[in-house]
């Protein structure tokens, strides 16, 4: 495969376009929303039955597989056990696919997962335990496929091109995503909140169409590699060969552990956010769906432009110090979130969100890859950058969630956020300019 072919790139960045309906529609706009409307539904119809009385302010739980959890701390524990489980499975997949070779069979194989895992959500409403697994299957196909589909980037590009095409991939993953949360607000609005469930069928036909695009130009086998007996323990092995020399480098190790702690802190708000503001801001009697809508509007459009905007900044003050600005900026936005009230004041805190959120995936990713050594193993490299993406996670959601228990209080769950962020920033002053090559073993 020739490097900086322009049909391949499109290719590739097609697939953003296609699985950032997942991001949009199902983990950040219209589930979050159906989620809590839902289990508060059911909840209230189980206390009317038992005879009691909601009172405004009390717990919503939720009955799941015989334990009773509150709807907010389920949803952030069912989200973290499926990072859980991409995290393990992640490695030793992409060693696999090093090994022999099949990293867009990988790519395929999570997308049709999460596509289908999606469209099962139609059914949430009749049995929310069975929903939520499905939730958790939907998560763990979008998240793996990510690793397989980043691994491309440095064998279609040249280092001096990752961020405009990192950025490029992000802005067309906002449009898309924006276009079908259109489509699905046409139907709620027009037809009525019960057709909610079509618009989880049409975000997993959206992902599996789309990705066909990014299928056909694709290659399977860049290196050509050959499949081995005992494939899967040579992957394992190759692995712990691509660690062993990931352990050699200082600047992506120091880099890794930043990111570590600033994208934890992204990802938290990210998937945490609306939940936060159906709860937290004063939405009136029309409970805030709408302004809610709204909000992630404005953050889409605005993410689209922060990427773009972050690629020109990067190129006159360097990857690191843009990311700098941008956590910097992420800190301000969790502590101005602690004091929001109104929905005036939340779409002026999504404004902010927009433009940062972007621009800080698309630089995060494409600075690991231009930090990477001449090297084959790309799945590998950025399983160990997905692995660590993921256990933040983890630690995020679950961090929300606890926090929330203890203290009862969602906003005190958003300040702790801030945190990660601060914590991030720090360890980026420790990233060094250069670093010494070393020998690749790929």
């Amino acid at each position: 495969m020739v490097k900086g072919d322009k049909k391949t790139i499109r290719g590739w960045v097609f697939y953003d376009w296609a699985n950032s309906v997942y991001n949009l529609v199902i983990s950040s706009a219209i589930f979050p929303i159906f989620y809590t409307n839902v289990t508060k539904s059911v909840y209230l119809e189980k206390l009317e039955a038992e005879g009691k009385t909601y009172t405004e302010g009390m717990p919503v739980l939720v009955d799941f597989f015989g334990f009773h959890l509150e709807s907010q701390v389920l949803i952030s524990y069912i989200l973290s056990a499926s990072f859980l489980v991409v995290s393990f499975l992640s490695p030793l997949l992409s060693g696999v696919a090093d090994l022999i070779g099949s990293k867009k069979r990988f790519l395929q194989f999570f997308c049709y997962l999460g596509a289908f895992s999606c469209m099962a959500l139609s059914g949430f409403k009749s049995n929310i335990e069975w929903g939520l697994v499905a939730l958790f299957l939907a998560s763990i196909g979008f998240w793996n496929s990510l690793v397989f589909y980043n691994a491309y980037l440095p064998e279609i590009a040249e280092p001096e091109d990752h961020d405009k095409i990192s950025a490029r991939g992000f802005s067309m993953g906002y449009v898309g995503s924006m276009i079908l949360l259109v489509i699905c607000l046409v139907i709620i609005m027009g037809l009525g909140k019960e057709y909610t469930k079509y618009c989880f069928i049409l975000v997993g036909l959206w992902w599996i169409g789309f990705s066909q695009i990014t299928y056909r130009v694709l290659p399977n086998n860049v290196y050509n590699k050959k499949r081995e007996k005992g494939f899967i323990w040579k992957g394992f092995k190759e692995l712990q060969l691509v660690f062993a020399e990931f352990r050699k480098t200082k600047r992506l190790k120091r880099y890794l552990a930043s990111f570590f702690f600033f994208n934890t802190g992204v990802q938290t708000v990210m998937l945490m956010a609306v939940y936060f503001a159906k709860e937290e801001v004063n939405w009136g009697k029309s409970g805030g769906d709408t302004g809610l809508i709204i909000s992630i509007l404005l953050i889409q459009i605005l993410g689209a432009v922060g990427a773009f905007l972050m690629s020109r900044i990067s190129g006159k003050i360097g990857n690191i110090s843009t990311l700098m600005l941008s956590v910097s900026i992420w800190v301000i936005l969790c502590i101005c979130a602690f004091f929001i009230e109104t929905p005036v004041q939340f779409y002026f805190l999504a404004c902010g969100v927009g433009l940062v959120m972007g621009g800080v995936q698309a630089i995060a990713r494409s600075t690991y890859s231009k930090f990477l050594p001449e090297t084959e193993d790309h799945a590998s490299y950025f399983s160990f950058y997905d692995v660590t993406e993921k256990i933040g996670i983890v630690l995020g959601t679950f961090f929300y969630g606890f926090v929330y228990a203890m203290t009862g209080n969602l906003r005190m769950s958003v300040l702790s956020i801030t945190f990660f962020f601060a914590v991030g920033l720090i360890l980026l002053f420790f990233v060094p300019k250069n670093e010494k090559p070393i020998e690749s073993i790929g």
